[in-house]
């Protein structure tokens, strides 16, 4: 279980107040309030349907908000105009659940698409792009553990190692922020547990603030710095993972009940 983050700076790089989120008569998300430091690996744990999701949209600009405010690198997200969400976006690295790889493209291709936001034109093919992104689109995937595999397809790869080409991919953009969703929810327990891993060394060695929604209980306190529950749109904890056991963070899988016993059914509790 991790530690209290030694290397957690004081500025405050996410700070999300009162933010709620509508799709149409559903309230997606009730009021959450977040503030995120610098190099903290933070966890937003709950079942599917909680609003993780929604929230780590919220906190780029793929969701508009319905209230409340979003500050990310100083950017006033729920205010931001198109310039700028551009321009944020370039800094908040996104890694999906489902690799969303160009399938036919090389890795070394798939890796270098993370750097268009730094170019003028379009490039199409490795060797259109300048030497410089060559050689970084090629130690990002060392980074990752797959430099031997910078030639082929992404569609020839397993799914775990798709998704760290994935996150080759966004270390391309040189963010400071890396939103993760569900990166690990369709990988086996072995390629789960790398995934993580390399997020968490990333968070660590590059001095990158993470946020990560899970599902898998086990998986939150074998690496978050601190853990985020959402139950029904609303946050229900906010706790550093060392102050945590197991049936602390099963508490987020509570029946709405405060005096049920029972919890709602979860892969939480096999994960």
């Amino acid at each position: 279980m991790p530690v209290d983050n030694p290397v957690a700076g004081d500025d405050l790089v996410i700070a999300a107040h009162g933010v709620s989120k509508r799709f149409g008569p559903t309230l997606a998300l009730d009021e959450v309030s977040l503030e995120v430091r610098r190099s903290e690996f933070v966890v937003l744990l709950g079942l599917s349907g909680s609003g993780k999701s929604t929230f780590l949209r919220c906190l780029n600009g793929l969701h508009p908000v319905t209230s409340g405010t979003i500050t990310v690198n100083g950017t006033s997200v729920d205010r931001a105009g198109s310039a700028e969400l551009r321009r944020l976006r370039r800094e908040v690295g996104f890694v999906f659940q489902q690799f969303n790889l160009v399938g036919r493209l090389s890795c070394l291709e798939n890796v270098l698409i993370g750097g268009l936001g730094s170019l003028t034109i379009p490039r199409y093919g490795a060797l259109a792009y300048p030497k410089r992104m060559r050689a970084a689109a090629r130690a990002y995937l060392e980074r990752v553990g797959l430099a031997e595999f910078a030639e082929r397809r992404a569609d020839t790869l397993s799914g775990g190692q798709q998704q760290r080409v994935a996150i080759a991919r966004t270390l391309m953009q040189r963010p400071s922020i890396l939103l993760a969703d569900e990166p690990v929810a369709s990988l086996d327990p072995e390629n789960a547990g790398i995934v993580m891993d390399l997020l968490f060394q990333i968070c660590v060695e590059e001095k990158l603030t993470v946020v990560c929604t899970l599902h898998q209980v086990d998986l939150a306190l074998g690496w978050a710095h601190r853990i985020v529950g959402l139950r029904g749109g609303a946050k229900v904890m906010d706790r550093p993972t060392a102050q945590m056991s197991r049936e602390d963070a099963m508490e987020i899988y509570r029946r709405v009940d405060p005096e049920s016993t029972e919890y709602i059914a979860t892969s939480a509790d096999s994960a």
